[in-house]
């Protein structure tokens, strides 16, 4: 497995934008799919971007497309949420995960490892 920590939640107004941040630990980051997940009080933890090893190949939730751009610099075991246009309803914890297998980036029973999450909270 590997250690995630994610950073780069906050408050902001509607409309602004934020950036998060996921640091993974070890040597081996380029041998894992990435995703962003999320979770609102009372939610089901829903899928929101998901980008390949290689970063070749990105995915993102309808409601998030055009919107949030996934990212990651392999060099820097690092991965990125740059969300644009925020809207109320975004407000949730975000959560980084990595998969070692090649199932459905989508589903959260896919990654095998999970940060700790970071809030954001959009104010209408």
């Amino acid at each position: 497995q590997v250690q995630l920590v994610e950073s780069g939640g906050g408050l902001v107004q509607a409309g602004d934008s934020l950036r998060l941040s996921c640091a993974a630990s070890g040597r081996t980051f380029g041998y894992y799919g990435m995703g962003w997940f999320r979770q609102a009080p009372g939610k089901e933890r829903e899928f929101v971007a998901a980008i390949s090893r290689s970063g070749g190949y990105t995915y993102y939730a309808d409601s998030v497309k055009g919107r949030f751009t996934i990212s990651r610099e392999n060099a820097k075991n690092t991965v990125s949420l740059q969300m644009n246009s925020l809207k109320p309803e975004d407000s949730a914890v975000y959560y980084c995960a990595a998969t070692g297998s090649y199932g459905d980036p989508s589903r959260p029973h896919s990654y095998d490892s999970w940060g700790q999450g970071t809030q954001v909270t959009v104010s209408s």
